[in-house]
């Protein structure tokens, strides 16, 4: 069984309807803040209450603010359920090596959903309009989906989320637990080596293969710069203002399209790559604590590494492709042809071996080191007729690694000669 979420546009069937659901959004704000300040955050580390504890107020907070009952009881569970699952992620980064805050008091901008929890609400997707499915929410009312993927027919839907994002606009996220009919990887002793594929993480390029291809990342200069404009009008309006508030609207929308942008290329990407290979290796990148590292933060986040590296996973699943992850130590220092290893400071972008004469590209180098840590990994061992002997035959001549542009890879959906 796989839990997967199912997420789609909404529409309330009426403005009460998205004002009752924005109403009990708030409660829940409020009775997560009551929980964290009054009940949570007073008591000592070593005698936190539990979850079950806390849940078992609601009764007696809401008989003490009776406004509070207007929201659906598995509801209000849900959101002090909240601060154990957000105290959990903390102490996960923690015993990582992150630096780690509190858990805070939610101002309202930042709660904005809703989670019902195994009922309380009804998913009708069986209408007349095509595209088209209604979720009832109790004590809210009715929501209209575009249902452009349907739910999988032996599926249990466990969670159902209404959120209102920071655009204004509404949607609702269905958690279905099912078992997904994947198609099964090819066998490790049937994967010819040259049907493989290392791929290495860049910097001045989105990523780099051990066949000579280099993919450029998204150039989205112009909406980052239309979003600093934004900025500087929102701090010129009065908080809170019907002004202030148009204007923040529209720096999300700009911040929305980037991610849309962002995660299309990413989709056709990683469905070239698990469609086109029996086997794709990636770096297993410690990508959170590289950003915290000085310099070239932006460009790293803006990459979105482990996004790229989770979504190759799960196409790898969905395709039937082996996606492997290796350890990503010295693969720019270490010479694809000899092995020996070579310190290069990151402004240096080309690898040159002073024991044996190969150069390469700096990144087009490590993706040779992560296709063979790959192919060693998978138990294939090396290909006979390696990447470097062809990348050394060409680059030698002073060439580069064929670029691939965004535009090909985002207009055609399709990266074939």
């Amino acid at each position: 069984m796989v839990e997967e979420t199912f997420k789609y546009a909404a529409t309330p069937d009426c403005d009460e309807t998205a004002a009752a659901a924005w109403s009990d959004i708030q409660t829940c704000r409020e009775v997560y803040n009551h929980a964290l300040t009054q009940e949570y955050r007073p008591r000592p580390d070593y005698d936190k209450p539990s979850y079950r504890e806390m849940q078992n107020k609601i009764t007696a907070w809401k008989d003490r603010w009776p406004e509070w009952s207007t929201a659906y009881s598995k509801c209000l569970q849900m959101a002090v359920r909240r601060i154990k699952q957000s105290e959990s992620v903390l102490e996960s980064l923690q015993a990582r090596g992150y630096g780690v805050g509190r858990l805070k008091w939610k101002p309202p901008h930042e709660f904005r959903s809703i989670v019902y929890n195994q009922s309380g609400f009804d998913v009708a997707n069986n209408t007349d309009r095509t595209n088209h499915a209604i979720v009832n929410f109790s004590k809210i009312g009715d929501f209209h989906l575009n249902y452009h993927r349907s739910l999988p027919d032996d599926g249990d839907i466990t969670q159902v989320i209404l959120k209102k994002e920071k655009t204004g606009d509404w949607t609702v996220s269905i958690l279905v637990d099912y078992d997904p009919e994947y198609p099964e990887n090819p066998a490790v002793e049937d994967i010819a080596p040259e049907d493989t594929v290392g791929i290495d993480l860049g910097i001045t390029k989105f990523i780099y293969d051990s066949d000579g291809r280099s993919f450029e990342s998204l150039d989205d200069q112009c909406d980052r710069d239309r979003i600093e404009r934004r900025h500087r009008n929102l701090s010129r309006k009065e908080h809170g203002s019907n002004n202030w508030e148009k204007q923040r609207r529209g720096v999300a929308k700009i911040k929305r399209r980037i991610k849309r942008r962002v995660e299309d290329f990413q989709h056709k990407l990683t469905t070239w790559l698990v469609t086109t290979y029996d086997a794709v290796f990636v770096e297993d990148l410690n990508v959170s604590g590289m950003l915290q590292q000085r310099g070239n933060a932006r460009n790293k986040q803006d990459a979105a590494w482990r996004g790229f590296i989770e979504m190759l996973e799960y196409k790898g699943d969905l395709y039937g492709t082996h996606v492997v992850q290796v350890g990503p130590a010295g693969t720019t220092k270490e010479c694809a042809e000899c092995g020996v290893e070579t310190d290069k400071p990151l402004w240096v972008r080309e690898h040159s071996c002073p024991s044996c004469g190969f150069e390469a590209d700096r990144d087009a180098n490590a993706s040779y080191n992560v296709l063979f840590r790959g192919l060693q990994e998978l138990g294939l061992g090396q290909a006979e007729s390696t990447p470097v002997e062809t990348a050394t035959a060409v680059e030698t001549d002073g060439e580069q690694p064929s670029s691939v542009p965004v535009s090909r890879v985002v207009e055609t959906g399709s990266l074939g000669a």
